[in-house]
This record gives structure tokens, C-alpha cells and sequence, in this order.
């Protein structure tokens, strides 16, 4: 895959002819409802093989040949390039992919083992159905790109029937699903959800269910109730017992435990709770995670993270989720809400105290869009990165991107004459984002939350990762 950024007076005609793609299969990796409407700035997926990369400071011709398992002569030749020896920083360099016409006797085994690919690669890349039907003078196209394997998990609150639709638009590209969550309450009892339909949308795309409990609601930050819950054996035993029997009857996996605002003198009794139901979960067959607040280290005050003790998690449960989104508050000031210059602090220090195989990076799927001037305590609109995309055409406003945060913003002026400003996510910063996952190491992805269509994540999620099922 290759991102492209619109430029003032680009057509999508120009676009796909540039780059020998089709409109149609740009239309599709995008998800755009009007290909005659772009707006400058958008970033666009262009489905294709060929590597377009942009040198970067330090870059030499041969580091670069070998990142792409190819040549430097094959860049030479395949570039204007006069001196070998002289590339910038923003230059771009064109490396086509490897093509492959099929002779006469030739399997796909044969010619993925001549390539040094998988045969599941080779299949997908080049969208063939019946592998036992090829034909001489085919011509294949050989991925050189090698995709690491991931855990990626969805939450979701949008329960009942209205869950199934989204369930299963994005079901193959989930190896968990989440939904948004049972809330304790201070007998140890369970407010329970309408959350079969889910679940059994998911199974149907071989995803696993995780059950997802919670001491807030969007009215109580439950300090208290989780206070009165985590100091009280026989509360959390009987909120143990009600946990198995929802697991059991649901057919729910494991669990993931997302309690928010403990109160610092807390920490312990939740770690303590933690061990609790690790020991008697794991004696059911089932798995633990957390949900871990954004810190970027052991002491950061505040009521959100103190009690969120880093290394306790990593080593009690099997697997951790940072919450590494909201920044960018609905009733704070605009700015991005997944800024990646924040997340990498987060994830330096997580993996000091954290397992890398136990930890998923958290992706947010929304857009906010604010009234300026801000007003503390105004809150922002939520809504998808599509409506965030179709914003931006309807008002002619030019995206731009910020590389710090890497993250795409722009401005714009209603009918009513309100300043407005609004941050998403596009291909450019999901692109950014699962760089990080890989250069970490991570063990995968979480998103907060389905339901926000964005077509170009799920065509890059694919592009990056192999999804273990």
C-alpha cells in the first residue's frame, strides 16, 4: 500500500493514472462516497505493490535495497537517480514490485518457495480464489513485505441487534471483542448487557469473546463503589462467583477488568484483587486482562494513574491494554486525541515494567470536532472519521497534518459562522501508529471503539499485521 497526499486541483482520474491503480479500487481501499469530491490534504490509500518511500535522514541506497529485499542496481534502474552516492532526506524512490509470469507445470508452492514467501501471502496479495486454478501466463505479484503476527482486539458498546452489522463488517480483522461492559456494583452483584447478539456475531467471524466489567458510568467516575468493592473479601468473592457464572452462560474466554479512578490509597487491594481473580479464573480455564490508564512513569500523580501499578499488572494478568487515547477530551481543549509524541512516552516507559508480548497498543477510531473559542467544559462532537473526511469536503476545508502528534486537523466555518476545529485519524497516522507497534515489539492492537467507520484502518491493519484467529 502507498499514501498518497491530494494536492490542490488533483482528480482521482490523475491519481489512479500516476500510480496504475483503478479509480474503483481507490474508491474502495477509502471507503469514499463521492470520488468526484477531495479535498486538499486528505490522505488516500493507493492499493498497490509498488513502494514508494521517502528517504529519511541517514538513509543510504543500500540500507534501503536491503529493508525491500532488493537491489541497489534495481532502484538505480528503476530511478533517475545520478549519483548513488547522493540521496536527501524527501526524496522519493520508486521500487515496482516483483512480478512472476507462470510457466507451464509451476504450483503457487512452488513459486512461493522460489520467493521466499507464504503461499497464504501470495493468495491474498493477488486475490486468487481457487489456488488449484492457475494458469500458465498468469502474472503474479510477489509481496516483499513481511507481515508480523498480532492480537488485535475491538470493544464495543453499541450492544443488541445494532451490534451485529458492525460485528461483522470488521469481525475477520478481531481476534477478541469487547463488549462495553458489565458494571460491579457494591454487593458484587452485576449490571448486566444485552450482549449476546455480539457475541454471537463474533463467533461467527472466529472472534473470541472477552467480558469487559467496569466500576463507571458516564455520570459516576466510581472511586467509591470500586473502593467499597476491592477492600471487601466477601464482596469480591461473591463478584467472582457472578463473573463465572455470566462467563459460563455467555460462553465468554477471559476477562478484562477496566477499572478507572481508584483512589491512591487503593492500589494495593487492586492489585490484591487482581491475584484473586487471576487464581480463580485460571483454575476455570479462562484469562485475565487490564485496562491501564496512560503513565509515563511509577509516580505520576493524579487519581487516574496512581493506583494503576505498571509492573503488578504485567505480572499478574496475561495481557494489558493501554488506554492510549483522550488526549484530546470531549470537554477539554482541541488537540489530538491519540498523539503519538505522548504514546511513545507511555509505551518507553511500559515496557520497562511490562512484558512487550502482554502489551496492546490503544487505538482510538473517532474524530472530535470543537467550537472555538474553546469554553472549558464545552463539549466536543464525536463522530466517525468518515463524517470527519465527508466535514471537510462539505466545507472546502483544507486538511493539514501535524508531524509532532502526527495527527490530521483542520478548520472551518459553519453556516451559523462558528469557528470550528477538528482532529481524526487517516491512513498518514494509522500508517504512523503501526510503525510504533512494530518497532516495540507489541503483542497488539486494541480499538476503542467499533462502531466509527474507518475504511482505511481495516485496509492497513491488513497491509501491516497477520491477525492470529
Amino acid at each position: 500500500m502507498h499514501i498518497h497526499v491530494v494536492r490542490a486541483g488533483e482528480t482521482l482520474w490523475q491519481i489512479a493514472n500516476y500510480y496504475g491503480v483503478s479509480i474503483n479500487s481507490i474508491v474502495q481501499a477509502n471507503g469514499l462516497q463521492n470520488p468526484d469530491l477531495l479535498v486538499i490534504g486528505l490522505a488516500l490509500i493507493i492499493p498497490t505493490e509498488d513502494i514508494y518511500y521517502t528517504v529519511q535522514p541517514g538513509d543510504t541506497l543500500w540500507a534501503i535495497a536491503s529493508r525491500f529485499g532488493t537491489t541497489v542496481g534495481f532502484i538505480l534502474q528503476n530511478n533517475q537517480i545520478a549519483d548513488p552516492n547522493i540521496i536527501y532526506p524527501g526524496m522519493v524512490i520508486y521500487i515496482p514490485a516483483l512480478r512472476h509470469r507462470i510457466q507451464p507445470g509451476e504450483t503457487l508452492w512452488q513459486i512461493a518457495q522460489r520467493y521466499g514467501v507464504s503461499l497464504q501471502n501470495l493468495i491474498k496479495v493477488n486475490n486468487i480464489t481457487n489456488p488449484d486454478l492457475v494458469y500458465p501466463g498468469t502474472i503474479l505479484i510477489i509481496s516483499r513485505k513481511s507481515r508480523p503476527v498480532i492480537d488485535v482486539n475491538g470493544y464495543i458498546y453499541m450492544l443488541g441487534q445494532q451490534a451485529v452489522p458492525i460485528v461483522r463488517e470488521v469481525g475477520r480483522h478481531l481476534t477478541y471483542l469487547s463488549p462495553f461492559a458489565y458494571l460491579i456494583r457494591e454487593d458484587g452483584s452485576l449490571q448486566s448487557i444485552y450482549d449476546v447478539p455480539a457475541i454471537q456475531a463474533g463467533r461467527e467471524e472466529n472472534v473470541i469473546p472477552m467480558m469487559s466489567i467496569t466500576n463507571f458510568t458516564s455520570t459516576s467516575a466510581g472511586q467509591n463503589l470500586a473502593s467499597v468493592v476491592l477492600n471487601n473479601t466477601q464482596i469480591i468473592n461473591n463478584l467472582l462467583d457472578n463473573i463465572i457464572s455470566v462467563m459460563k452462560d455467555k460462553g465468554y474466554a477471559g476477562l478484562n477488568v477496566d477499572f478507572e479512578n481508584v483512589l491512591p490509597r487503593d492500589r494495593e487491594a487492586y492489585n490484591s484483587f487482581l491475584q484473586l481473580t487471576v487464581d480463580r479464573l485460571h483454575q476455570e480455564g479462562y484469562f485475565v486482562s487490564t485496562a491501564l490508564a496512560p503513565k509515563v512513569s511509577a509516580i505520576q500523580p493524579g487519581t487516574l494513574y496512581e493506583a494503576h501499578d505498571y509492573p503488578a499488572h504485567g505480572r499478574i494478568v496475561d495481557f494489558v491494554i493501554l488506554m492510549t487515547y483522550e488526549w484530546g477530551y470531549r470537554k477539554g481543549p482541541p488537540q489530538a486525541i491519540s498523539p503519538l509524541n505522548q504514546i511513545r512516552r507511555v509505551l518507553d516507559y511500559a515496557v520497562s515494567v511490562i512484558p512487550r508480548n502482554k502489551i496492546f497498543f490503544g487505538f482510538q477510531l473517532y474524530a472530535r470536532d470543537w467550537l472555538l473559542p474553546h469554553v472549558q467544559g464545552q463539549e466536543a462532537e464525536t463522530f466517525s472519521v468518515q463524517e470527519a473526511i465527508n466535514r471537510a469536503i462539505r466545507y472546502g476545508a483544507t486538511i493539514q497534518y501535524d508531524v509532532v502528534t502526527q495527527s490530521p486537523f483542520y478548520r472551518y466555518t459553519d453556516a451559523q459562522g462558528r469557528a470550528h476545529e477538528v482532529w481524526f485519524e487517516d491512513a498518514r497516522s494509522a500508517q504512523a501508529k503501526f510503525d510504533t507497534v512494530k518497532e516495540y515489539n507489541l503483542r497488539g492492537i486494541s480499538y476503542w471503539a467499533l462502531g466509527y467507520p474507518f475504511p482505511q484502518n481495516w485496509v492497513l491493519l491488513e497491509d501491516n499485521f497477520i491477525i492470529r484467529k
